[in-house]
């Protein structure tokens, strides 16, 4: 649905976006994040219209945005991070002030009251939109961008200033709208990114250095693969029976939390999932294991690693 390809722009002597290239599924949403000048907002810029590229292509629904802008544009439904509502209208006049500024097909009552049923707005439609709440001008906002019903939502910052209850609302309707529209969410709130996105990618110093979901980023971020067992059976006997796995390189007893059993330390060669050799070699000895847990780095940890890495001229993921 989304096709970029080697995109490049530059303000006189500065590169903000050095030749990236990236693709978006249908039905595929896209957690895009990165540093404060990293080109994240740049690239969401061009990928919109609101900017031209140096150099590149960028096509939406295999409509080049440069070439055929208006057109491209159709397909997409964008909310900035400061969502573009006129404070002294009715939610009802921006609604159809947007409407119209679309050139919506559809029938605009049903399909206006479809918006401001999925997006929960419907108490407030009468009200003027300066009176209301952030998390209400939020979901006005995302009310535009669903206008038309685009295949394509580019979603900024959509939580922002929100309080927990509407990030909690405002993130179950990403991945309900997710269902039918491919998105692309840019957000500064890692936790989210994991709970939302079907898809990761990390943008530093106007390249990508990160592209994957959040469970391959972190794991290969981490390096070596650490994992905690808690085996009921002889300390000796079960940790010498752990070093023997193929690509363990490590153990270490960590001690006894229940009785009965104790909590051994695994760290594993990198790119090998011992899960399985351990149960396997574990169940061959009659010792039960009661216990295991990943010590795999936050997605946190690993986007400060990646970024700092780039910094210092480390290898992209």
């Amino acid at each position: 649905m989304i096709q970029v390809e080697n995109l490049v722009k530059r303000y006189g002597d500065k590169l903000a976006v050095d030749s990236i290239s990236f693709t978006v599924g249908e039905g595929e949403i896209l957690g895009f994040l990165g540093p404060n000048g990293a080109g994240k907002s740049t690239t969401m810029n061009i990928l919109t219209g609101y900017l031209s590229a140096t150099s590149g292509a960028v096509r939406i629904g295999g409509v080049d945005i440069l070439d055929n802008p208006i057109e491209a544009k159709q397909f997409i439904g964008f909310l900035p991070e400061q969502p573009p509502l006129y404070m002294d209208m009715t939610v009802k006049e921006y609604l159809d002030f947007v409407y119209d500024l679309k050139k919506v097909k559809f029938p605009r009552r049903p399909h206006i009251n479809e918006i401001c049923e999925l997006v929960k707005i419907k108490e407030v439609y009468g009200r003027t939109i300066k009176h209301l709440s952030k998390g209400y001008k939020q979901r006005v906002g995302l009310a535009q961008a669903l206008m038309g019903n685009p295949p394509v939502l580019i979603l900024d910052e959509p939580t922002v200033g929100l309080d927990p209850r509407q990030i909690i609302e405002i993130r179950n309707l990403i991945k309900k709208l997710g269902k039918n529209h491919t998105v692309i969410l840019s957000t500064h709130i890692l936790q989210e990114v994991q709970s939302v996105c079907d898809r990761i990618l990390i943008i530093n110093k106007g390249q990508i250095v990160a592209d994957g979901n959040a469970e391959q980023l972190t794991y290969k971020a981490a390096g070596n693969r650490k994992l905690v067992a808690r085996v009921a059976g002889s300390k000796t006997e079960v940790t010498k029976l752990l070093r023997s796995i193929p690509d363990v390189l490590r153990v270490e007893c960590l001690g006894s939390r229940e009785a009965g059993s104790n909590d051994y330390l695994l760290e594993a060669s990198p790119v090998v999932d011992i899960r399985k050799p351990l149960f396997r070699t574990l169940a061959a000895s009659q010792y039960p294991m009661i216990g295991l847990k990943s010590m795999d780095m936050s997605l946190e940890d690993m986007f400060v690693k990646l970024v700092t890495e780039d910094s210092e001229g480390g290898e992209a993921l």
